[in-house]
């Protein structure tokens, strides 16, 4: 019997920009998803639906990382438009990969349940393969005195009675549904068109895995969650083999200075200089990729003794790329660090993208780490030394 685990994480999001591969707990909120799924024996494979071609790159970058081998069964695969509109429901895109690939047994899993584990995932199986049981379905038992109102304006409680109100410890509550996963055959799924059918098992998770993640209070709540339960990454970024930054407002000020005679100045900063030195001692190449071809860059570049400067470099996406597949190098295992609109997808596309603190707003939201400083101020300098401290 050939049980697989389908993920689906649509691009767009209206709450959250990208909200699937926005770092939670120093990771991609899918990463946990996926790993909790690949540290599950039952399932065969994990599917992950996407239409997005970044979260295609952050879910590939999982199997070519440190953590290679734990996420070898894990497959990306395409998903239609259709199937990722807004308005779309969960089960046409899970009508859509039935109808694509063989199987016997699906979990649907969501990528906005962090806090899922592969051993509820055990729990659910074992639910499964009960006598009887056709589907099963991951809830939450809350204990809450319910009330709703009448056609009178009315108001009475629905779930207790309010002359013999027991207490939380005596009262058995009731099930709720947390969207963690849900288990179902190939066969039910498409007769049926829905997630689950037939006689239905449910498998009680923590109630801290009542909350899903739609808005940004929901992030605050999940995150403070997992760093309690230590679920926080104890090395937030991986191994840093090429460090690439792009140049104006990350290692200046932004600024453009002028001389009486009409030349062009810009202020470095001297710190930024002993960070690239501290990464070529380290075996970290260096690289600068910017927009500008000035021949004031340049000289820059030859004193840092810098391994790769990209000038005039209008798409830094393809500049990366370029670099990394001349030496082998992952996208997971580079470091760059921007400050404007167009550095927005090199810094979501790369596995540790980083900013100074006058970065605009949106590059901020995205970046892994904001340095403590502006550009121009010792930005560079402050990112390396993260970068080093954590891989000490």
């Amino acid at each position: 019997m050939r049980t697989v685990a389908f993920i689906p994480a649509r691009g767009g999001s209206k709450s959250i920009l990208l909200k699937n591969i926005k770092p939670i707990a120093g990771k991609p909120l899918v990463y946990w998803a996926v790993r909790a799924a690949c540290e599950c024996d039952s399932i065969d494979r994990v599917y992950v639906a996407t239409d997005s071609e970044r979260i295609r790159e952050t879910v590939e970058s999982f199997k070519a990382g440190e953590e290679a081998a734990f996420f070898e069964k894990v497959v990306v695969i395409g998903r239609s438009a259709e199937s990722a509109s807004d308005t779309a429901s969960t089960e046409s895109a899970m009508l859509e990969f039935a109808e694509a690939v063989d199987f016997d047994t699906i979990i649907l899993i969501q990528a906005t349940s962090p806090l899922l584990k592969g051993e509820d995932l055990d729990r659910g199986f074992a639910a499964y393969a009960e006598e009887g049981t056709d589907s099963v379905l991951s809830v939450v038992r809350q204990k809450r005195f319910h009330w709703a109102t009448d056609e009178n304006g009315f108001t009475h409680p629905t779930n207790y009675d309010v002359f013999h109100r027991p207490r939380r410890q005596e009262f058995d509550g009731y099930l709720v549904e947390n969207g963690a996963f849900y288990i179902t055959s190939r066969k039910r799924l498409l007769a049926t068109k829905n997630r689950v059918s037939g006689n239905i098992k449910a498998v009680e998770m923590s109630e801290d895995t009542f909350f899903e993640i739609d808005e940004p209070s929901d992030w605050v709540i999940i995150e403070s969650l997992m760093k309690k339960k230590g679920a926080l990454m104890t090395r937030p970024i991986p191994t840093i083999k090429l460090f690439l930054t792009d140049c104006d407002g990350c290692l200046t000020d932004g600024g453009m200075y002028y001389s009486e005679h009409g030349d062009e100045l810009k202020k470095f900063n001297t710190r930024d200089g002993m960070a690239f030195t501290l990464l070529r001692k380290r075996g970290i190449l260096t690289g600068i990729i910017t927009s500008e071809s000035v021949d004031l860059n340049r000289r820059r570049v030859e004193k840092l003794k810098l391994d790769f400067y990209e000038a005039g470099c209008k798409d830094k996406v393809s500049g990366i790329r370029k670099i990394c597949a001349e030496r082998g190098i992952a996208l997971e295992n580079v470091a760059y660090v921007g400050d404007d609109i167009n550095d927005l997808e090199a810094i979501g596309m790369v596995g540790f993208g980083c900013c100074p603190a006058d970065a605009i707003q949106s590059v901020k939201q995205h970046a892994k780490y904001v340095a403590k400083v502006n550009g121009g101020n010792g930005a560079i300098r402050d990112v390396v030394e993260y970068i080093l401290g954590i891989q000490i």
